[in-house]
């Protein structure tokens, strides 16, 4: 099939573009993808379906209301325009402009799709454009998504460990499915497929971190093909690389998402004020196919898809969309540097931060990245001296972030970082000091930001999904919040410091215990630890609690007195992440520093309290990520673990 010359038929309500690889269908001058032919099969999308509802671009808006949810628009253009096509390249606009008479987004949108030459896919990007003098509104969510055939593409593919065949979409209803806690979660009772039955079926279950969210999608058994959705940057999706997104779920469906609440709740959402102009490229991402020859094996179809990726990232940025909203390499800017780490109780020497995460991000605060949503992201790991190199910037004002697994808290580097065409800075030698004020006495958990060394335990044998059992990836099983009561009927967690062992004795989840009749009662943690001499009663020691998530929740701390008012400190009610129910080990990340005076310790066993005290639902709670007591910075107490 090489060297096909590129064709581009212009109908009346459609527009076809073809490269003798495949086929893509476009509605004009909507801009939804209708149809997809390749190799045997004449339409990769669902057939079943109105053509509106196989391939497009959507958002979810509101007016400036609060919380994540609004209007649902599938962006269609109102006009349709060839940007380039020659022997190379098609690329196609289908634009709509916002017009103060329109009810629609207030957004001027421009989606792209292109189609090059010997190419097995295509690629789409999207212009959003709000004008200084047009209305504010919160805009929750955006992406692309596809609704593959159903009769055709029944094996889903997310990782290497994470693949697996699928229940259909009518296993869902009502007669087939029992709905669950919320709704995305489904028991299948009397799926079509004996196989399936018992299994929860839950789109959550499926979700991906940013930085890991590099290929996914579907395979056909019969032809053999395959359909894949390569995202070669994450400098266009919101929250940095933590942010988890949906990929794949029952449909089928294989999604692109660029901006989404979820695992974060409202906090990234973005919300654009009165008179504040914005411009931000959503993509390009690429949509692959590929197929094996009679008698290979379907399943070798993901690692060509992977293979597949490794080139698209390579070749990141692109030289090809016509757009000038999207920068070049050469328009592009690169930052280089060396990270270290200073915790004079652990070694008085700076310490390369080995595989630490740095990036640029909009200016803000240490930690803003994980809820910065406007504009773009470029984040890379630093080796193992400490060395860092982020590449293809896009120009403009950036603060440069940090976080270093095995240290708490977040890096900024104060000087403001310019990026212009072709620049390439070197910032140095730059030197984290973590939060630290005294020697560490006990700690518990790994300063990782995720729950995941934790006591995760078996789902209930009714709540199952066959992919994650035994599966490193044990947390995504639905419903393991529950087994916290039937592990703590009667009283709630005591964890002796010397003694337990957070991977067995820690609850992944600090979760409500739910009563028979349905109620929950709020829970308190207990930690248990000897101090055997304290020098200086008016010494202060400091506990610092690092929360890997919260949702609608109020954690309360109290010391050898649970009773006290008011308590020693308090969260007051924070997050929306929604993780313990969307079975992510994480949400955003939230660091906390509690004084505690040497006067409200004894000498002996002394207790720290942990009161979770928001008790509305099952899905109150947090996910600890570290927690660590600190001594006064002099050498005033001794403590031995018991």
């Amino acid at each position: 099939m090489a060297n096909e010359i590129l064709q581009l038929d212009i109908q009346d309500h459609h527009v076809v573009m073809d490269n003798g690889i495949l086929q893509v269908t476009l509605s004009k001058p909507d801009g939804n993808v209708t149809g997809i032919k390749y190799n045997s099969i004449d339409n990769v999308l669902e057939v079943d379906d109105k053509e509106t509802h196989r391939g497009y671009w959507d958002l979810v808006w509101n007016s400036g209301t609060s919380g994540t949810t609004g209007t649902f628009d599938e962006m269609r253009g109102k006009e349709f325009e060839v940007m380039v096509q020659n022997e190379e390249q098609i690329e196609l606009s289908f634009k709509r402009n916002y017009s103060f008479k329109d009810k629609a987004v207030p957004l001027n949108i421009d989606k792209r799709f292109i189609m090059l030459r010997n190419s097995s896919g295509f690629y789409s990007y999207a212009i959003y454009e709000h004008m200084r003098e047009w209305p504010p509104f919160n805009l929750p969510q955006t992406r692309i998504v596809f609704k593959l055939r159903k009769d055709k593409f029944h094996y889903m593919a997310i990782a290497d460990d994470r693949q697996r065949f699928m229940p259909l979409p009518e296993d869902r209803l009502r007669h087939r499915g029992k709905p669950l806690d919320f709704p995305e979660a489904v028991l299948l009772v009397n799926p079509k497929e004996p196989e399936f039955k018992g299994e929860v079926d839950d789109k959550y279950q499926y979700s991906c971190e940013n930085k890991d969210l590099k290929v996914h999608g579907w395979i056909s058994m019969d032809p053999p093909v395959g359909f894949w959705q390569i995202t070669p940057s994450s400098e266009f999706r919101s929250g940095g690389p933590l942010k988890q997104n949906l990929t794949s779920h029952v449909g089928p469906y294989a999604l692109a998402m660029f901006l989404s609440a979820h695992y974060s709740g409202e906090d990234l959402v973005l919300k654009l004020s009165p008179d504040e102009p914005w411009k931000k490229v959503f993509g390009p991402v690429f949509f692959y196919l590929n197929s094996v020859s009679d008698g290979g094996d379907p399943l070798s179809l993901w690692e060509d898809a992977k293979t597949q990726m490794s080139i698209e990232v390579q070749s990141w940025p692109y030289s090809f969309p016509a757009s000038e909203d999207f920068p070049p390499p050469n328009q592009r800017g690169r930052l280089t540097g060396k990270l270290f780490v200073l915790d004079r109780y652990i070694n008085e020497e700076k310490m390369p931060a080995t595989d630490a995460y740095v990036g640029l991000a909009a200016p803000g605060e240490a930690g803003s990245w994980q809820t910065e949503n406007k504009g773009y992201q470029f984040w890379t790991k630093t080796d193992a001296d400490g060395s860092f190199s982020i590449e293809h910037v896009r120009i403009g004002d950036y603060n440069l972030y940090a976080w270093v697994p095995g240290f708490i808290g977040d890096y900024r580097y104060d000087v403001l970082i310019n990026v212009s065409p072709g620049s390439d800075m070197d910032v140095g030698d730059l030197v984290y000091e973590p939060p630290r004020n005294g020697p560490t006495l006990w700690e518990i958990g790994i300063p990782d930001r995720s729950a995941a060394e934790f006591y995760i335990p078996d789902p209930d044998p009714k709540y199952i999904n066959k992919l994650y059992v035994n599966h490193p990836d044990r947390f995504r099983q639905y419903g393991l919040w529950e087994r916290y009561a039937e592990l703590y009927p009667d009283a709630d967690l005591v964890y002796s410091v010397g003694v337990s062992d957070y991977t067995k004795d820690w609850f992944f989840a600090h979760v409500n215990r739910k009563r028979n009749d349905g109620s929950h009662l709020a829970t308190t943690w207990e930690i248990k630890f000897r101090v055997d001499n304290i020098i200086d009663k008016s010494g202060t020691y400091t506990l610092r609690v690092a929360l890997a998530t919260a949702n609608v929740a109020e954690l309360q701390i109290q010391v050898n007195n649970p009773e006290a008012k008011p308590s020693l400190f308090t969260t007051g009610m924070i997050g929306h992440d929604n993780a313990i129910a969307r079975h992510g080990i994480h949400g955003l990340y939230r660091l906390y520093s509690v004084d505690i005076l040497g006067s409200l310790l004894v000498e002996g066993e002394n207790t720290i309290f942990l009161s979770q005290i928001i008790n509305s639902s099952s899905f109150n709670g947090v996910m600890y990520d570290y927690i660590r007591l600190e001594g006064p910075p002099s050498d005033s107490i001794s403590l031995q673990n018991s």
